[in-house]
């Protein structure tokens, strides 16, 4: 069964959450195009109401807002989506996806325009309670777990390489000898 995956992001705290749902739960997005709004009661977010920015076919390509209809195109751009230039002017010819949500598509990409009831941060599961649930599903817990036991390994010796030590020209190894002049002069001129 083939499953779209939502990728929403919340403009104001800068965060964004995945949510996957099957493509009968959410078949009611199929023929959407980008920059439609949608009610996110559809995939689980109960009062919130969600826009289209964009998405992912299932062979990778990005779909595009000048493209009209499902098809895949190569398109010549200039710019994002589908192309990042790194030189002005640059323009690169590049496959793409419509603008219209269909079955290829995989990834929908959309940010939060009303707020619901429950807040934003809520919304995603926790990463430990994830874990927990693949455990779980795995038959074992973390106390069930034994490692085996791995046997010590015979280290090899090993060789040592001695470097020639480099002699110092005697010179560098005695400290500065002063002049008898240096010596007896007074403290206020040699510290200017």
């Amino acid at each position: 069964m083939a499953v779209f995956k939502f990728v929403i992001s919340e403009p104001t705290s800068r965060k964004s959450i995945k949510v996957e749902v099957d493509q009968d739960k959410a078949a009611g997005l199929i023929g959407k195009r980008i920059g439609d709004e949608f009610n996110g009661d559809i995939i689980g977010l109960s009062g919130y109401v969600l826009k289209i920015t964009g998405g992912t076919d299932k062979d990778g390509f990005p779909m595009h807002p000048s493209l009209k209809g499902s098809s895949r195109q190569k398109l010549l751009l200039s710019g994002p989506p589908g192309f990042h230039p790194l030189q002005k002017g640059q323009r690169k010819r590049k496959m793409v996806r419509g603008d219209t949500i269909s079955e290829d598509v995989v990834q929908i990409n959309a940010k939060v325009v009303k707020m619901g009831e429950k807040p934003f941060d809520q919304l995603a599961p926790k990463k430990e309670v994830k874990e927990a649930a693949k455990e779980e599903a795995k038959g074992e817990s973390k106390e069930t777990k034994e490692e085996p036991e791995k046997e010590p390994r015979e280290e090899e010796p090993k060789e040592v390489i001695e470097k020639p030590v480099e002699k110092k020209n005697e010179e560098e190894k005695r400290p500065e000898e002063k002049s008898p002049a240096e010596e007896n002069k007074p403290a206020e001129e040699k510290q200017s």
